[in-house]
């Protein structure tokens, strides 16, 4: 069973209007839709803001029998020449930007105390045809040229405020995990906030024309 876990209501809203819901249930304080999609059995979390939210929502789907994590949903672009608005994006490897143990282990932003590699893998279906990038999650969401700078530094393409967290407890878990992007708001094209409202709509739609290709191919 494939284990969708959302953010917000706005992007879960995409794959429930294609669900076949057999039933709701409250776990964790998320709530998981169970059901099937384009033919698939799914189960759907919300899970909410932030990576200890994605968190619990990664852990509630595998509670429930999720053998694949999928995690799909609007983030920011941190750079015009590696993203455009609206366009979909396959994560290959995340990092969680605002995990800082350098002063401990030596390591770059995000290594994990006990570990070698500042990035968690990806899986990355070679039947989807998106192009891949490297998404960086930490719990803000700002225009901070600090920020930006750092990022940069870390070779991430997307950032959002979620990811990286389900991609550490899919690796603790032994878990496959997929993720997709589509892009509400790029870097230095003005106010990411302004940008995020203008634009959410129109990233979720195409990232809604896609659902049965990427729920097809990775099942």
């Amino acid at each position: 069973m494939i284990g969708c876990v959302v953010a917000m209501d706005s992007e879960a809203e995409i794959l429930l209007e294609n669900m076949e819901i057999e039933n709701i249930q409250t776990v964790y304080g998320k709530t998981v839709h169970f059901g099937k999609a384009f033919g698939k059995d799914v189960l759907l979390v919300v899970c909410g803001v932030g990576k200890v939210n994605a968190a619990t929502g990664a852990c509630a789907a595998i509670l429930k029998g999720a053998d694949l994590i999928f995690n799909f949903g609007v983030a920011g672009g941190l750079s015009p020449n590696r993203t455009e608005v609206s366009e979909v994006y396959l994560i290959e490897k995340a990092v969680q930007y605002d995990f800082d143990l350098t002063q401990l282990n030596g390591g770059k932003i995000g290594t994990l105390d006990g570990e070698t590699e500042n990035y968690f893998p990806l899986e990355t279906p070679s039947a989807l045809d998106f192009l891949h990038r490297a998404l960086a999650s930490g719990d803000r969401f700002n225009d901070s040229a600090a920020d930006h700078s750092l990022l940069m530094e870390l070779g991430a393409d997307i950032r959002d405020m979620e990811g990286a967290a389900i991609a550490e407890v899919c690796k603790n878990a032994g878990m496959p995990f997929v993720s997709v992007k589509a892009i509400s708001d790029v870097y230095g094209a003005g106010s990411t906030t302004e940008q995020f409202k203008k634009n959410l709509k129109l990233a979720l739609l195409n990232l809604k024309a896609f659902l049965k290709e990427i729920l097809e191919s990775i099942s």
